[in-house]
C-alpha cells in the first residue's frame, strides 16, 4: 500500500503487515528446526576449529620463538669461551682491564642462567650423554663413568641443552 503525499510530493511505502505474515510462517515449518539445529552444530564445530588453530599457533609460536632464542645464544658461546680464556690469561692479575673482562664474563653469564641456559661442568658426577660428550678417557681414583675433568663448559638445563659439555670420563682398571 502506497500513500502519496500532497504537500510533498513523495510516495512513502507502507510495509504490508498481512503480506510479511505468511512468509515468516512458512519458514517455521518442520525442516527449519533441523536447520537451525545444523547450523548451530556448523556454527559450534567452526569456533572449535578456530579455538584449536590459535591454541596450535600459540604452541609454534612459542616453539619458534624457544628455537631462535637457542640460535642467537648458540651464536654467543665462542664470544663467552673466549671472554673466559682471556678471564683465565689474567685472573691473578690486578689490572682492570683484567678485571673488565671477568665482569662482562659473569655478566655473559648471568645472562645465558637467566634464559634459560646456565653454565654446568659437573666433575665429580655421573656422565650423561645426554648433557656431556665424552673425548678422553683415564685412569683415576674414581668410579667408573664419572667425570674427571671439563674441557669446556656445557649450557642448559635438563629440558634443553644449549651445548654440551665436553669431558674426560674416568674408566676402569685402576684401583
Amino acid at each position: 500500500m502506497v500513500d502519496v503525499d500532497d504537500e510533498q510530493g513523495t510516495a512513502d511505502a507502507e510495509p504490508d503487515v498481512a503480506e510479511a505474515e505468511p512468509a515468516f510462517a512458512e519458514a517455521e515449518a518442520p525442516g527449519a528446526e533441523t536447520a537451525a539445529a545444523e547450523m548451530e552444530d556448523r556454527l559450534r564445530r567452526a569456533l572449535a576449529d578456530l579455538d584449536n588453530l590459535r591454541k596450535r599457533c600459540d604452541r609454534e609460536l612459542a616453539r619458534a620463538r624457544m628455537t631462535e632464542r637457542a640460535g642467537v645464544m648458540s651464536a654467543w658461546l665462542p664470544v663467552v669461551d673466549h671472554l673466559e680464556l682471556a678471564a683465565s690469561y689474567a685472573r691473578d692479575s690486578a689490572d682492570p682491564i683484567s678485571q673488565g673482562v671477568q665482569v662482562v664474563l659473569d655478566e655473559a653469564l648471568a645472562v645465558l642462567a637467566r634464559l634459560g641456559y646456565p653454565r654446568f661442568e659437573d666433575v665429580g658426577e655421573r656422565f650423561d650423554p645426554f648433557r656431556h660428550e665424552a673425548v678422553s678417557t683415564v685412569e683415576s681414583d674414581a668410579p667408573p663413568g664419572t667425570i674427571v675433568t671439563t674441557i669446556r663448559p656445557g649450557y642448559g638445563s635438563d629440558e634443553q641443552i644449549l651445548r654440551p659439555a665436553r669431558v674426560v670420563v674416568a674408566r676402569e682398571g685402576h684401583q
